[in-house]
């Protein structure tokens, strides 16, 4: 998840948890459709301001696969030393 995938998910699950809490929420149903009607109404400010929405973001290469390639280009890059003796 990018930045800006990642900044509407938590503006969503904020707004979300302070709409619990002020209207007094209560019951997992209630407390599920609380949370959809904040997410779509996060949806509909991000298409009306002409954001991308998130599932057209592009996927962001995972940290397990950056620090492989890293990796691998120090291994590259290193010279190997010198053997004793030589």
């Amino acid at each position: 998840m990018g930045s800006t995938e990642l900044a509407a998910n938590l503006f969503r699950a904020t707004q979300a948890e302070e709409k619990l809490r002020r209207d007094e929420v209560k019951g997992k149903d209630a407390a599920n459709r609380t949370h959809s009607e904040v997410g779509m109404k996060v949806r509909q400010t991000i298409r009306e301001l002409g954001g991308t929405m998130p599932e057209e973001l592009p996927v962001v290469e995972s940290i397990k696969k950056i620090e492989t390639k890293q990796r691998k280009q120090l291994g590259k890059t290193e010279t190997p030393e010198k053997k004793k003796g030589e």
